[in-house]
C-alpha cells in the first residue's frame, strides 16, 4: 500500500485511514457530516495526491488525445481544461479524466503539451491503454509519483488562497488554470476545477513541496473555519452534485451516453475510439439511463441494492447512494430502462427484506446558493 507525502500528517490529525486505490488514504477526520458542511459553507482541504498525471507532448500529441478521448481537445486553448473520458471501443468507458492544455512542451513552444489527470485506481490501466494507441510518436511521461495534489474547496477558498499568491484567483474562470507562485512555491498549477460543486481550486505541486503547501494553507485557514476533509465527505459532496464515480456509476460496461455524458462525447469531431458504436446507439435510442432518485423513507440506499418498479419487478441496481448531509434525505443514482427514467417516476429500492419507495429526480440534487 502506497502513502502520499502527507500520510503522517493525516495520522497525526487522528484521521480514520483506509486503503483506497492502493493508497493509504484519510476517510474522515472529525466526521463526514462536519467535513461535508465545512466544504459547503466554508472551506475544506483534500489530499488527493493519489490521482494520476500524464504529460503528453510533441507534434502529434493532440492527434493521440483526439483518438483516445471522447471530448474535443482541439477546442482547448492554453490555460484551459476539459472533462472527458476514454471510450473502450466496446461501448464502455476505460476511465474519465481531465485534459489540460499546457503552455509549452519542455521549453519548445512549437510542440504542444497536455496533462491528463486520471483516477488513482486506473493509472496503470490508462497508461497501458493510451500507450497501446500511441502510433503518433507522441512523448508520454508518467509524473504521478512525483506530483502532489490538494483540492481546496468551498465558498471561502478564493479568499483563503488569495493570501498566499499574487495570482488573481477570482479572474480564473471555471475549468481554466494558471501557473504561479503559491505559499512561496513556484510553478504551482492552480486549477479552477473540483469535484464538490462548492467552488475552489486544485493545486498541483511537486511532492517534495506538498507539506509546505499544506502547512501554509492551514496556518492562515483558522479565520476561514478550515477543516481537513477525507474521501468520505468527498463522496457525499460529489453525489449531491450528481457527479459520476468511476467503478460505481461508470465503468467498462457503461456508455457515456447512458451515463448522461453526451456533453463530453463529441460525435461530430474526427474519428475516435468507439465513435461508430456511439453513433449507432444514438440513432437506435438508449435502452437504459443513469438517473438520480430520492428515497421516500429514512433508509439509505447503497451500491448494489436492487431497484424495482412499483410491481416489485427488478429493473436496475443502485450505482451510488448516501444520506445527503445538505438535504438530510437519502439520495442515490442507478441505471434503469429508459421507460423508467422520466422525472417523477415512482420506483422502489430493495433493502434487505423490505423495498422502500423512491422517486426519480433531476440532478444535481443540491444547488450551491
Amino acid at each position: 500500500m502506497k502513502n502520499t507525502a502527507l500520510t503522517d500528517v493525516h495520522i497525526g490529525l487522528g484521521a480514520k485511514m483506509a486503503e483506497f486505490a492502493g493508497y493509504n488514504m484519510p476517510i474522515s477526520y472529525s466526521g463526514i457530516r462536519e467535513e461535508h458542511e465545512a466544504v459547503r459553507n466554508h472551506v475544506g482541504v483534500f489530499d488527493v495526491s493519489h490521482m494520476g498525471e500524464f504529460i503528453i507532448r510533441g507534434k502529434h500529441a493532440l492527434d493521440l488525445i483526439q483518438q483516445v478521448t471522447s471530448n474535443d481537445a482541439s477546442k482547448l486553448k492554453v490555460g484551459q481544461a476539459q472533462y472527458s473520458c476514454l471510450p473502450n471501443g466496446k461501448g464502455g468507458i476505460v476511465d474519465d479524466l481531465l485534459v489540460y492544455r499546457l503552455a509549452e512542451s519542455m521549453g519548445d513552444a512549437d510542440e504542444p503539451a497536455y496533462m491528463l489527470v486520471v483516477n488513482a485506481s486506473n493509472i496503470q490501466k490508462d497508461w497501458d491503454w493510451i500507450s497501446k494507441h500511441n502510433s503518433y510518436g507522441a512523448t508520454m511521461i508518467n509524473i504521478s509519483d512525483e506530483t502532489g495534489l490538494l483540492a481546496v474547496q468551498g465558498p471561502k477558498a478564493v479568499a483563503l488562497l488569495q493570501k498566499l499568491t499574487n495570482v488573481d484567483l477570482a479572474s480564473i474562470p471555471y475549468y481554466h488554470f494558471q501557473k504561479g507562485s503559491m505559499a512561496g512555491i513556484d510553478n504551482v498549477l492552480i486549477s479552477a476545477t473540483g469535484y464538490t460543486g462548492a467552488g475552489g481550486f486544485e493545486l498541483y505541486v511537486d511532492n517534495k513541496q506538498l507539506l509546505q503547501l499544506w502547512d501554509a494553507i492551514f496556518k492562515i485557514g483558522k479565520e476561514f473555519n478550515i477543516l481537513p476533509v477525507g474521501l468520505g465527505a468527498r463522496d457525499t459532496l460529489r453525489l449531491e452534485m450528481g457527479f459520476c464515480l468511476y467503478g460505481n456509476d461508470i465503468d467498462d460496461t457503461t456508455s457515456p451516453l447512458e451515463a448522461g455524458l453526451a456533453w463530453i462525447t463529441k460525435l461530430d469531431k474526427s474519428d475516435f475510439i468507439g465513435k461508430q458504436l456511439m453513433l449507432e446507439q444514438k440513432k437506435k435510442g438508449l435502452e437504459k439511463k443513469l438517473i438520480g432518485f430520492i428515497i421516500e423513507d429514512r433508509r439509505v440506499p447503497r451500491h448494489g441494492y436492487r431497484v424495482l418498479n412499483v410491481n416489485d419487478e427488478p429493473i436496475g441496481v443502485v450505482s451510488s447512494g448516501t444520506q445527503s448531509p445538505s438535504l438530510n434525505i437519502p439520495i442515490g443514482m442507478a441505471y434503469v430502462p429508459i421507460d423508467y427514467a422520466k422525472e417523477g417516476t415512482a420506483i422502489k429500492v430493495e433493502m434487505g427484506s423490505k423495498s422502500v419507495p423512491a422517486k426519480v429526480c433531476k440532478v444535481p440534487f443540491y444547488k450551491q446558493s
